[in-house]
């Protein structure tokens, strides 16, 4: 049913209620069911999870008022294209990775994660205690959105490769996947980088298309299969620290909603947020263990490709600081990760490697 069909049923089933005495706002009459166009395929491991818990979160709590009917990557519009879809209104809301559209703004990617940003602990204490929430909606709404983070993957991998990385030289004219900022910084090493939904990867590795590639972490890469397309995988990446996903409502069907409905996506987003980061932080570990026992080789990068990284970064971060409203997200995150880290780097970062020196010598 089309909106403005939704709302004249509405209007005269509220007309019938009042005559019968019974009072109740016009769309909690019936059923509204909202179209979700994602940018993942149906069934990708770890972030389609948050894609159904949210939805049947929204389904539940509503108690069947409102049903949210998600749409894989292609089965409505592709991976990519769902922020237009949703800004256009040709679908009311999407679940994605907002650092897929800094094109439209380079502020999007602080609502996914930016290279040496938050991790996904600074990412909630910014984004619920310290106003990064009201900025998604500050953003959103220039464009007709209401934004909501529901999803959070923890800190990603730097990327799987079919060569050793030795130094920071060994990007040049490399073909690989890296989208947001830090696909940014990545090309400023000589990388020819480029922006691939999820369900591509596995095919432009195999056929050559190319030579690395980032995706999430231990668990999804090796659901995607890409161990067996590289033979080369670096745990720890600069390029997404704590990648939150999220879910964007059309800001003309979201005013529509009930109070009580506007409420519900809020929180079932929120809901969404923390159970899929304990499902990924539950997965990564096993995983990452059987990619080593199958003969993936774990590496790390050296200093100087981490200084690297450090400097391309920087300077594609403040290449957008003439943009008044990336500034004051950037400031604003920035100061939030500051603060986090003065006391967790001095309380939660000596404990767990204290804890773990411990254990290991009883």
């Amino acid at each position: 049913m089309d909106r403005r069909s939704f709302l004249k049923t509405s209007a005269l089933g509220g007309a019938t209620a009042a005559a019968t005495g019974l009072a109740a706002p016009a769309l909690a009459q019936g059923t509204r069911t909202l179209t979700m166009v994602t940018t993942w395929p149906r069934g990708l491991a770890g972030v389609w999870d948050s894609v159904e818990r949210f939805a049947s979160s929204v389904n539940a709590m509503s108690d069947g008022s409102l049903i949210v009917e998600p749409k894989a990557a292609g089965e409505l519009v592709g991976g990519l294209e769902v922020f237009d879809a949703v800004t256009a209104g040709q679908a009311d809301m999407y679940h994605g990775a907002d650092y897929y559209f800094t094109g439209q703004h380079p502020g999007w990617a602080y609502f996914t994660t930016v290279p040496f940003g938050m991790t996904a602990p600074e990412m909630m204490v910014w984004y619920y205690g310290m106003g990064g929430m009201e900025m998604h909606h500050s953003l959103g709404e220039i464009f007709g959105l209401k934004s909501f983070i529901a999803g959070q993957t923890g800190a990603q991998g730097g990327g799987w490769f079919r060569k050793e990385i030795s130094s920071a030289t060994d990007f040049q004219g490399l073909k690989f996947r890296m989208p947001g900022l830090g696909g940014e910084a990545l090309s400023k090493l000589g990388a020819s980088v480029q922006t691939l939904p999820g369900g591509e990867i596995y095919q432009a590795l195999s056929s050559g298309a190319l030579d690395g590639t980032e995706w999430i972490g231990p668990w999804s890469d090796e659901k995607l299969g890409l161990q067996e397309v590289c033979d080369f995988y670096y745990p720890a990446g600069f390029h997404e620290p704590g990648a939150a996903l999220s879910v964007a409502t059309n800001l003309d069907v979201f005013n529509e909603l009930t109070p009580a409905q506007q409420k519900i996506i809020e929180v079932a987003a929120g809901d969404a947020h923390q159970h899929n980061y304990s499902l990924f932080m539950a997965n990564n570990g096993p995983a990452l263990q059987r990619l080593i026992s199958a003969g993936v080789q774990v590496m790390s990068f050296s200093d100087d490709v981490w200084d690297a990284y450090g400097s391309a970064s920087k300077e594609v971060l403040d290449g957008y600081m003439d943009d008044t409203l990336f500034a004051d997200i950037r400031n604003s995150a920035e100061s939030a990760m500051s603060a986090t880290s003065g006391w967790s780097g001095r309380s939660d970062s000596v404990y767990t490697a204290q804890r773990d020196r411990v254990l290991s010598t009883l």
